[in-house]
């Protein structure tokens, strides 16, 4: 997997370089500003790009801005979003049009190296991945008639844990359940949210990521 880093802070950026490398990861380029990355990416075609929310000039939403205009000049370039503090706004603009290989998380998971590789290459490989925090956040934004309501609470926890891209077996392993009863709560939650079931795990992660994409 060919990987762009765009970081502005120096040790940060050759942290993860140096991270991602060791866990077999080729990195092609790193910079440290939007249209940098925008023009790495048009150079080195990676199959994905780690992107800071904010970088200079201003530290607000830089690198968010650079994302969506790789994801929408290269389409098959996969995101994954490093961000200081869960911020909701970023988070659902980000999988506004479609969540496959897109990835959200707070920085303080890449001290999780396990956890932190694991998420890179689920999102480098199509899937999803949304930190614990912000999946926690967008299921508990309150709407009028929530489709949610209809969920007990263990679904909900199902939900939240398939929405982070848990598989079945990670998840019944999380919540200490055999595989099959994770299969039941799963068909349970896609019939009561009106979703088409599927045999492929990565289908129904993203069929729960459009679902939580709804604005509030």
């Amino acid at each position: 997997m060919r990987v762009v880093i765009a970081e502005d802070s120096v040790l940060l950026r050759e942290g993860l370089a140096r991270l991602l490398a060791d866990g077999g990861l080729e990195v092609v380029a790193t910079v440290g500003d939007g249209p940098a990355l925008v023009d790495a990416v048009s150079a080195y075609r990676p199959d994905l790009a780690i992107v800071d929310v904010r970088m200079p000039p201003t530290h607000t939403d830089e690198g968010l801005r650079a994302a969506l205009e790789v994801r929408r000049r290269h389409p098959s370039v996969r995101i994954l979003v490093l961000s200081q503090y869960v911020e909701e706004r970023y988070a659902v603009e980000l999988i506004q049009g479609s969540a496959q290989g897109i990835g959200y998380l707070l920085k303080e998971r890449v001290a999780e190296v396990g956890e932190f590789l694991d998420a890179v290459r689920r999102v480098g490989d199509g899937g999803a991945a949304l930190d614990p925090e912000v999946v926690a956040q967008l299921l508990g934004r309150r709407r009028r008639d929530d489709p949610l309501t209809p969920l007990t609470p263990r679904e909900r926890e199902v939900l939240a844990l398939m929405a982070e891209g848990r598989s079945n077996a990670a998840i019944a392993e999380r919540l200490v359940v055999t595989e099959g009863a994770v299969e039941k709560h799963v068909s349970s939650i896609f019939a009561k949210l009106g979703l088409p079931t599927t045999t492929a795990d990565h289908r129904r992660v993203l069929a729960v990521l459009a679902y939580l994409r709804v604005p509030g």
